[in-house]
């Protein structure tokens, strides 16, 4: 199935969550089991060489790729969380947003220095999350970090945020209105 194919299962949703926005829904993929299929097995051969341990999930679309991920590399799978949704002790950082702040947080004991982890999400667009998600495993000085996500929204530019050291691969990047790269 070529990318181009599943661009044109994805969703769009104007004006959501605000007017301007153009929301990317990777549900639409999600339901189609060879959309599904191709995404998880297409990440998978991304990964499957780069000894992967861990795989952290960002709530809440990147628990259900992150999890199958995390199966198919024999890696633990490590949810990041908004607050109050953990139930031990937990590390956190807190960080802006572009109406606010928000918080992630992961289990104290989700990651060990001899990890390599993969942190993936559904959507790169203005990078606060998973930027946040990023540093928040930092804490735990891992061996390696690698982000993964299914769809970049190029025109937000927001690889530049992240450390020249830290790996970030988009399986499909695409503008938010003119479509794929």
């Amino acid at each position: 199935m070529s990318k181009e194919t599943l661009i044109s299962h994805l969703r769009n949703i104007p004006d959501y969550p605000m007017e301007g926005v153009q929301f990317k829904d990777v549900t639409s993929w999600l339901m189609n089991p060879d959309d599904m299929k191709e995404i998880v097995d297409s990440l998978y051969e991304m990964y499957k060489d780069k000894g992967i341990t861990k795989v952290c999930g960002i709530e809440s679309r990147g628990f259900i790729i992150g999890a199958a991920l995390a199966y198919k590399l024999n890696a633990g799978f490590i949810p990041i969380r908004k607050p109050g949704k953990l139930p031990y002790e937990k590390v956190s950082i807190e960080y802006k947003k572009e109406y606010g702040f928000d918080r992630v947080e992961m289990h104290k004991d989700s990651i060990n220095s001899d990890d390599v982890v993969l942190i993936h999400d559904d959507l790169l667009a203005t990078g606060g999350t998973l930027t946040a998600s990023y540093e928040l495993v930092k804490k735990f000085n891992p061996k390696k970090v690698f982000i993964n996500t299914i769809i970049e929204l190029t025109n937000f530019h927001s690889k530049e945020k992240f450390p020249k050291e830290c790996t970030i691969d988009s399986f499909i990047a695409i503008d938010e209105f003119d479509g794929i790269q």
